[in-house]
Formats: C-alpha cells, structure tokens, sequence
C-alpha cells in the first residue's frame, strides 16, 4: 500500500507543477491550443480506426464502426462548442454592481472513466480540463488501460508539436486498481466520475469536490400522434448503436393502446424482434445472474445474443433488436432497468396519463433524473413531462441514444457524462461542459447603497395578513 501512495502521490505532484507552470503561463491561446492537439490525438482518422479496434478487442464491449463514429462526432461536437468560449481570465465587467469575474482552473483534476466508452469519455474530459487550464489524470476501469494508455501516448505526440508539458494529461500506471484510484481521489482538486454507482458514491465521500453522473435507464413514450414510421427508426438506431453501451439507450418502450399494433409492426419493420412470453422469461433468466448482467450479452453483437438465447433460427431476416413485452416493474422485475444489451422491454398503457405513470414508477426502479424521451406531435404532453416526472431532459422526437449527450441538430451541450439532480443524487443536473471545470473569482468594489424600507418588502403581506399592524407602528 505504502508503494502505491507513493507512486499516485509522485503523479500528484509532477501533475500539480506542471498545471501550475500552464496556468502561470496562461491565455486562452495556450489552453486552446493545448485542447485542440488532445481532441486531433483521437479524431486523426487513422489513429480514430487503430483505437476503436483496440477498445472493442479489450473490452469486448460494442463494435468498432459505431465507435470511431461515436469518438470522431462527439469529440467534433465539443470542439464546435468550446470554440471561442473565453473559460479563462476576465469574463465580466459590470459597473452597476461593481462586480469583475475571473475564471481560474480547479488545479488537478481526477477523472474515473468506465469500460463502455473508453475513448470518448476520456477525451471529452481531457478537452475541458485544457481548455480551462487544469491538468488531469485519469483512472480507467482494467479492460480500458490498455486503449487508454495508447491514447495518451498519441495526446502526448501532439503536444510534443506544441511545445505543451506532457504531464499535464497522465493516467494511473496499469494495472488500475481500487486502491490507487482511491488514493488519486483523495489527492486531486476535483473528481469528474462516470460509470459505475459504486465509484460515484466514492468519489462523493471522498473529500474532494466531485462532479457524479447518475444511471441510466432510458423511458421513451410513443402516443398516438406520434409518427410512428419515424418513430421506430430513431428507437431502432439509438438502441443499436455501438451494441447499446451509452447510458442514453432505450430500455423501456412504452406504448399507448391506441397505436400500440401499428408501433409493433413499425418496430418490426426498423428490426425488431417481438419476443413471446417464453421467450421473454428465458432472456431475463440468462441476462440477470445473481444480481449482475451476463457478460456473454453485454454489448454484443446480435447475432451474439441471438445464439445464447436459442433464437439463431427463430429470427426474422434483419434482426438488429429485440422487444420484450412485460409489465412487470421494480425490484422484482429487473428488465425493467438498464440492460445495457440489445434488447428493451415493451410496455403498453391505455392512454398517456397512464404511460406517464408507468414512466415514473420504472425511474423509480432505476435511472431517476437521467431522461425521458415522448415520441409526440403535441407539445403539451412535452411540457408536462418536463413540470412533473423527476428527470433532467425530454428527449422529443428524436434517437434518444445520440440527443441526450448533445447533437448537432439540438441545443444540448456535447458530453458522455449527464447530471441527473438532485433525483438521481447529483451536484449537477445538466451536460457535464466546461464550465463545470473552473473557479469563479469576483472582485466586488463600493457601490451607492441599496437598502429598501420595511414597507417596500412587507406592506403587500401586511395588507393581506397584518392589517393591525399599521395601527401598531402609529402608536
């Protein structure tokens, strides 16, 4: 143990000269470029291809098409929307308040980073520590040390090209273990967390400042407005996407009666496979094994799922998902929560007020705070999802999978990492940005006072419950 403290500490330390050096040297030029050489270690194509193989061979999670997509569109993503937002010095100057705004960097910054999404999820971090000028160090889970490493090793090339301290991005010496991430997590200035509910929970009793995501458990609507043509093909694409390792997957479909038919056959059309009750039993039956998901589905491709549920043969032509129809839901019911497979359990409900209630009871099962989506043509049923269930975004009309986490064609910042509230026990309830990675200073300076009387705050309330009192304060 005293070995490892040691070497974390070492990291600690060469991490902290090397963001003191970076900071003191400071401009928005600098973290810029320094943000820019970490996000083109990832996007240069080649070097994009090279690691996607790598994660998928290591982690045996998702396929290699999606996440070169997924590393290339999300990294692009934030670059679009870090590209001249001033995240250092001053940012305001208001006279009427006599109030300046600086922004500073937290310092070191820790970040712990699941197996599912081993490239982006580290390069969206490393981006946002650079560019408001934090160094960082990240602690892969065992199976992404080694994509991670040679990650690393490419950002580290590039800086090289700018002339930028290596040191300020580094990564906990393999293999990862609980114990150096728990000493790293003591150390830094900051914890960025994502992944597992366990490591969110440690990072929030650690000591240190931390930004936790919560889990995912994605619920989407469909009612009878719904383009349902449109519908199944945007279910069918997020659901598919990279074996359905995103936290913003359906898992749940709910479907009012009045098109739930017309929706099967949409989904059966978009490739999904509408399972029988036997069927459905046995998935549950081989998914959930004492408690944990079987690792033999867990993001795998189709056919992959297909065989070890005995349905190679029984699959239609074209099979990318499969529907399971239940109703159960809790504890009880674990389909009901994320899956993380390509699969969803299929929900019906006689009308919306309904499948807003089955809504509200799977969140409270799991993925509270996280999203929601509605398939829908009335806004209405939007806006009263967004003033009555506990989640932080209401994913309208669209591939849940590619919205949640920002799209080019929404106003979501881009992130891997969603706050979920104070619902899914989270200090932030938005995209993880970079704005989550600075300090605010304000200088305040003497302005003419702003004191109102007594009557100015309270006459109203007195008015209306303390109507003696203006007789009181005469005498």
């Amino acid at each position: 143990m005293n070995d490892i403290n040691k070497e974390i500490d070492f990291l600690l330390s060469t991490a902290r000269d090397a963001q003191r050096r970076f900071e003191a040297q400071g401009s928005q030029q600098l973290f810029d470029r320094a943000a820019v050489a970490a996000a083109w270690a990832l996007m240069q194509p080649d070097r994009n291809a090279e690691l996607a193989r790598l994660a998928v061979k290591e982690t045996g999670l998702g396929n290699v098409a999606d996440k070169i997509t997924k590393n290339h569109r999300k990294t692009l993503g934030l670059m679009r929307d870090i590209k001249n937002q001033i995240s250092f010095g001053l940012v305001n100057d208001d006279p009427t308040t006599g109030i300046s705004e600086y922004l500073r960097p937290k310092g070191v910054v820790a970040a712990i980073v699941p197996s599912t999404n081993p490239l982006a999820t580290p390069v969206n971090n490393i981006v946002n520590a650079l560019k408001t000028g934090n160094a960082i160090i990240l602690a892969p889970s065992p199976k992404g040390a080694v994509p991670l490493a040679k990650l690393i090793g490419y950002i580290h090339a590039e800086f090289d090209k700018c002339n930028i301290d290596k040191n300020l991005v580094q990564m906990v010496p393999a293999p990862p273990s609980k114990a150096k991430t728990t000493r790293l997590m003591a150390g830094a200035d900051m914890l960025v967390v994502t992944g597992s509910q366990s490591n969110v929970r440690a990072a929030y009793s650690s000591g240190t400042p931390a930004i936790g995501v919560g889990a995912g458990n994605v619920v989407t609507i469909i009612d009878e407005t719904a383009d349902l043509d449109a519908a199944a093909t945007k279910i069918a694409q997020s659901k598919c996407f990279d074996n359905a390792t995103s936290c913003s997957s359906e898992n749940a479909i709910i479907i009012v009666d009045a098109v739930y038919d017309d929706m099967v056959a949409a989904l059966d059309k978009a490739g999904g496979m509408l399972l029988d009750d036997a069927q459905t039993d046995r998935l549950i039956a081989t998914h959930w094994q004492d408690g944990h998901l079987n690792r033999n589905m867990l993001a795998k491709d189709i056919d992959i799922v297909l065989a070890e549920l005995d349905l190679t043969d029984l699959a239609p032509k074209g099979t990318k998902f499969l529907l399971a129809p239940t109703s159960g839901i809790g504890a009880d019911h674990p389909i009901s929560g994320e899956k993380m497979a390509l699969f969803a359990a299929l929900y019906r409900a006689t009308d919306f007020a309904e499948a807003k209630d089955k809504a509200r009871q799977i969140h409270a099962y799991q993925g509270q705070g996280h999203s929601l989506g509605l398939h829908s043509t009335d806004d209405t049923r939007a806006h009263s999802l967004a003033a009555d269930m506990p989640v932080c975004r209401v994913i309208i009309n669209q591939a849940h999978c590619f919205a949640a986490g920002g799209s080019f064609d929404n106003g979501l910042p881009f992130s891997l990492s969603m706050g979920c509230g104070s619902w899914g026990g989270n200090s932030i309830d938005e995209n993880l940005n970079w704005t989550h990675f600075v300090n605010h200073v304000r200088i305040t300076r003497p302005i003419p006072p702003s004191e109102p009387s007594l009557e100015d705050i309270f006459a109203d309330y007195w008015a209306d419950y303390r109507a003696d009192y203006w007789q009181e304060t005469a005498s």
